[in-house]
């Protein structure tokens, strides 16, 4: 099937309408990173966008012969997905239409979105109605066109609760249709998001001063103005407790305390976060506000772990107090919620953005209430923007929008950050040329607040217009509008400042895109160093731009200090994510695979087991990742000549990207190539040949295919005609051994 017309058929029952609308609309929309573009892999070209995408209710309206549509359709379509619930499981039409599919030879071609119910169980007694896969799923079929009673492991994505979650199993799917790893499409929306949120939280966190500013001020005022006795007496207490405990935090800059030692922020806050339970214990609402005023600040830094309990104390305080204000409910309901999206629980977030407008909307009269919800409404959009609901996220938009113009008029600083954030949403949805139009007016807007004059909410835009040049190709354009951000946050902050660092991080990627890998290389260098002095070692935008400069490292040939690079970005990552998490895996995947190219060999085992180790506990048995750490594994033991295991663990790794992708994919190449190395150790040299010229054949040809690769499969070939060739001279070990001595290039491996 060379050109098919569907990139994919979406089949499923009508009772999961509402999940086909949104799976449809999200890979219609969905645009590939633009270094894969053009990129040929084992489903065809990877092209600008996932279109047409099969749909019976969008496509069938006018059909006369549904048998004859339906069948044409299955022809035409490059893959399948299957929505399973428990209602597809029981669905005539659902299980014919696979048993067409697989009937046109392209079983591996079938991918599948779990929904609801559970995988499997139609063979456990009493659990039947639960089982959510199709027969035809489950079982292969055989050469007579019927189902055989072969069991079969459908490659599945889980949108369920607790497990893949919507969107990460949505952009599983997308990497079966595209014929791609998860981890490049994964890796790619977590720069993006990191960026994005750390603006966002930049922006909260200064909000937060400044409405603890006016708080204060309030609460003055307020205590004049109150003839109540006793009130006042209340509040004013408060209000010196507060200033008391701010003095106190602030005395540890005082020369005379400091005694010579340089204090800086992070050392500030984690001195005033200490003194809350003591010196606070009795104030509880006192209590609530510095919790949540220090939370945010430690978001806005990076601090996540330190955030979190300040700002869940915060909100369970709030919630417990009887006479809590429902602004400052709402306020610090917000806060969380900024800090929940940051750490990707979109569900909690949505919960607490929603029940943060409900206070808010139970004031209509109150400005403050309003300002809080157009904030709600605000982060709510980002929230669903997250989630692929595109739609959702753009409603939520224009009410904010609505609301803004309310308070402010046409023009003001909040409604031009809210367009920002539309057109972020309308590109994400499909429409990039709305989405630059939207954002060329939030630059407009930006300009007639400001003028002449530098000012961090422009420089913001010209940022963000910049990211949609690049999506847009202009890669030109958008490094001229990094350079002027940069420029207009130097005038603003000086020379060092964590939203210069991301300007840089950004300017960088975009080097890249170019090829102009050196100064790409210093960019990302200045970017880190940056953000070192100003976020600490222990920031996850650390650790994204050290894996970056890693990749940029390798593709200018340097693998020792790209290894030293991921080396610190897996420290900065295992202690920021203690226990199982797919980035430690990853890293640690790879570092053991550059780690077995450079010869050490006992280190390389290390970090390969601990990989394998983890993503199995992370994904099971059958995942694609956990192929890679296999099939890193097999190179390892062929360079350490334990053949027999190598076998097995490269043959292991060829089963389940056969079954994950294809045979004939570039990934199952390479798993092929070390059993082909492999069964030359084992002094099987015909069965060895066989796979090597079929694995070199492949990964000669795909574009795709890191040329490392390439070279190490031509190593093996060399190694195996050398051990075919009669010789009368001594054997080295360095020959002995089914890997060269030679140093190979490595590759940015998963």
């Amino acid at each position: 099937m060379v050109q098919p017309k569907y990139r994919a058929f979406l089949s499923y029952s009508h009772r999961d309408a509402k999940w086909a609308d949104w799976l449809h609309k999200a890979l219609e929309s969905y645009r590939p990173p633009k270094q894969l573009i053009g990129t040929i892999t084992a489903l065809g070209t990877v092209t600008k966008r996932l279109t047409p995408i099969f749909r019976d209710r969008e496509e069938l309206a006018s059909a006369t012969d549904l048998g004859v549509v339906i069948s044409e359709a299955l022809s035409q379509s490059a893959c399948q997905i299957v929505i399973c619930s428990p209602e597809a499981a029981k669905s005539r039409w659902v299980n014919e239409e696979i048993l067409a599919f697989k009937r046109l030879g392209r079983e591996d071609r079938i991918f599948c979105l779990i929904v609801g119910g559970e995988p499997n169980t139609s063979d456990v007694p009493g659990r039947e109605d639960e089982e959510c896969f199709p027969k035809a799923l489950r079982f292969k079929i055989g050469a007579d066109g019927a189902l055989s009673d072969a069991r079969t492991e459908p490659i599945a994505a889980d949108a369920r609760p607790g497990k893949d979650g919507k969107y990460n199993a949505l952009l599983k799917l997308i990497a079966g249709i595209l014929g791609v790893g998860f981890d490049v499409l994964r890796r790619r929306e977590q720069q993006r998001r990191y960026r994005q949120l750390l603006i966002a939280a930049c922006a909260s966190m200064f909000g937060m001063l400044f409405m603890s500013g006016l708080a204060a001020y309030a609460v003055i005022q307020r205590t004049a103005a109150q003839k109540q006795t006793a009130r006042a007496e209340a509040e004013a207490e408060a209000a010196r407790q507060t200033t008391s405990f701010l003095i106190g935090l602030f005395r540890i800059l005082d020369p005379s305390e400091a005694r010579g030692n340089s204090v800086t922020a992070r050392e500030m806050l984690d001195k005033g976060a200490a003194r809350i339970d003591t010196e606070l214990a009795k104030q509880p609402a006192i209590q609530a506000t510095v919790m949540d005023t220090i939370g945010t600040v430690y978001m806005g830094l990076g601090l996540y772990p330190e955030a979190r309990p300040l700002l869940d104390r915060a909100v369970s305080t709030r919630h417990r107090l009887k006479d809590t204000e429902p602004e400052d409910l709402s306020e610090s309901l917000n806060h969380l919620a900024d800090l929940q999206t940051i750490q990707a629980e979109y569900a909690a977030a949505e919960k607490a953005y929603r029940e943060a407008a409900s206070q808010q909307a139970a004031h209509p009269n109150s400005r403050r209430s309003q300002i809080n919800l157009a904030s709600s409404l605000y982060g709510l959009g980002i929230v669903l923007d997250r989630q692929g609901r595109y739609k959702d996220a753009q409603r939520s938009y224009r009410d904010a929008l609505a609301l803004q113009q309310q308070l402010y008029g046409q023009t003001h600083g909040d409604i031009a950050r809210t367009l920002k954030e539309f057109a972020q949403a309308m590109n994400d949805d499909g429409d990039l040329k709305s989405a630059i139009a939207m954002m060329q007016k939030a630059v407009a807007m930006q300009r007639t607040l400001r003028g002449a004059a530098p000012h961090p909410d422009l420089a913001d835009a010209f940022n963000d217009l910049g990211q949609l040049l690049e999506d847009n190709g202009d890669y030109d354009q958008a490094e001229n509008l990094y350079l002027e951000s940069i420029a207009m946050d130097r005038r603003l902050y000086g020379d060092k400042h964590v939203k210069i660092a991301d300007g840089l991080n950004n300017l960088a990627g975009v080097l890249q895109e170019k090829n102009d890998l050196k100064n790409s290389e210093s960019t990302y260098r200045q970017a880190l160093d940056m953000k070192r002095e100003l976020l600490g070692e222990l920031n996850p935008l650390v650790a994204i731009t050290l894996n970056n400069l890693a990749f940029v490292q390798y593709d200018r040939g340097e693998v020792q200090v790209a290894l030293a690079s991921l080396r610190e970005a897996l420290d900065v990552y295992r202690k920021l994510f203690p226990g199982d998490h797919p980035d430690v895996a990853a890293v640690t995947n790879r570092i053991g695979f550059w780690l077995t190219l450079a010869g050490d060999y006992a280190a390389a085992d290390r970090h390969i087991q601990e990989g394998l180790a983890m993503r199995r506990r992370l994904f099971g048995d059958a995942n694609p990742n956990v192929a890679s750490s296999l099939e890193n594994l097999a190179i390892l033991q062929v360079a350490t000549h334990q053949y027999s295991d190598a076998l097995t663990s490269a043959r292991s790794a060829v089963d389940i990207y056969t079954a994950a992708l294809s045979a004939s994919h570039w990934k199952t190449a390479i798993a092929e190539s070390a059993a082909g190395a492999a069964l030359t150790g084992l002094g099987k040299y015909p069965e060895a040949e066989e796979l090597l010229l079929h694995s070199y054949g492949i990964l000669s040809k795909d574009v795709f295919a890191p040329a490392a690769f390439r070279s190490l499969t031509q190593n093996y070939l060399d190694t195996l005609h050398q051990k075919q060739r009669p010789s009368r001279r001594a054997v080295t070990p360095a020959e002995n051994s089914a890997v060269p001595s030679q140093t190979i290039a490595a590759a940015p491996h998963r």
